[in-house]
């Protein structure tokens, strides 16, 4: 029996998923994949799913090409640069997703960039022996965020909501993912929130001495995906198939992380190397939090819904969370 490579085999599914096309006669030929190049904006410590598909060769064959252009400081600024036409996905906290398109961005949920379960959950820290030891006591005090209105904004608002408190009770400032730790443990903010996607500056903060925990998003949240990678409808409609091998492929490089969780690390490392960051850091990567196969739900949408509805940022029925969730069968190309 002949065994062949991960990447081989990526390489070989990409070659059978290369369309055919026939003409009289019966003579068959197949189609060159179309040549797509997508830009994004990459996020500092990590990688995201279809970057990770990209260092394990998925695209190979595909005719898709991936290019960053630099770093976004939050998922905000990245719908922006999408709403913009400066790239051509985003990738965001589920409530921004959903704020852009409510606010009129013709945006489409391609597929979960990350989630949080009890492995891989946004963490707000305190100093070791400090009095905050519960979501109560975040009245009055300030958090420090890597940016406003994504997921830990949202986080914290719901967090005081649920033990009764103004969702304004604590105040955020925005504070970059490398200095999370510098400004907690010298005591310029009372918690320091570490996102899920934020696990290996969280490790190399707790490699420096202990942190003491206030609260998990899961505790308020529950499992559920935290972010999409989002792509432009209009995107989508003209490049059907170069959309539906991207998100395939993004979803199969999730999936190879939740069971190869070393050769992932590994990956990390090398394109955070090649990229000047520390790679060291790397070895701290806790996991995506996604679901098997990397696949959402509606939940993980309508859940946000409800939420902003309830807050009356958001009319009732505006949204609903299956017109938002990529689905290939909405853009399946013209026979």
């Amino acid at each position: 029996m002949t065994l062949i490579s991960r990447r081989s085999f990526a390489g070989l599914a990409a070659a059978l998923a290369t369309l055919y096309i026939s003409i009289p006669g019966g003579v068959v030929f197949a189609a060159e994949p179309e040549e797509v190049t997508i830009r994004y904006l990459a996020s500092q410590g990590g990688l995201s799913g279809h970057e990770l598909a990209d260092a394990l060769g998925y695209f190979k064959g595909t005719g898709i090409t991936l290019q960053d252009v630099g770093y976004a400081q939050g998922g905000p600024a990245s719908l922006f640069a999408l709403a913009s036409g400066n790239v051509e996905l985003g990738s965001a906290a589920t409530a921004a997703v959903l704020n852009s398109i409510a606010g009129g961005n013709d945006f489409v949920a391609a597929y979960a960039s990350n989630g949080i379960n009890k492995t891989t959950e946004s963490i707000f820290y305190t100093l070791e022996g400090s009095p905050i030891k519960s979501i109560k006591d975040l009245e009055g005090k300030t958090i420090a965020v890597n940016t406003l209105g994504a997921h830990l904004d949202y986080t914290v608002r719901e967090a005081l909501h649920s033990v009764g408190l103004k969702e304004n009770a604590a105040k955020l400032v925005v504070v970059p993912g490398p200095q999370l730790e510098q400004v907690l443990r010298s005591k310029q903010v009372d918690i320091s929130a570490f996102g899920y996607w934020q696990k290996t500056f969280e490790g190399a903060a707790l490699k420096n001495g202990p942190l003491q925990k206030v609260f998990g998003d899961t505790d308020v949240l529950g499992e559920i995906s935290g972010g999409f990678v989002v792509l432009r409808r209009d995107w989508i409609k003209e490049h059907p198939q170069a959309a539906k091998v991207f998100v395939e492929k993004s979803q199969a490089a999730l999936e190879f992380a939740r069971t190869h969780p070393d050769e992932t690390k590994a990956a990390i490392a090398k394109v955070l190397a090649a990229r000047g960051e520390n790679a060291d850091i790397a070895q701290y990567f806790t996991g995506y939090g996604v679901r098997e196969g990397g696949k959402a739900i509606p939940r993980d949408l309508q859940f946000w819904i409800d939420i902003l509805v309830r807050g009356g940022t958001l009319p009732a029925g505006k949204l609903k969370a299956e017109d938002i969730l990529y689905d290939p069968a909405n853009f399946a190309a013209a026979n």
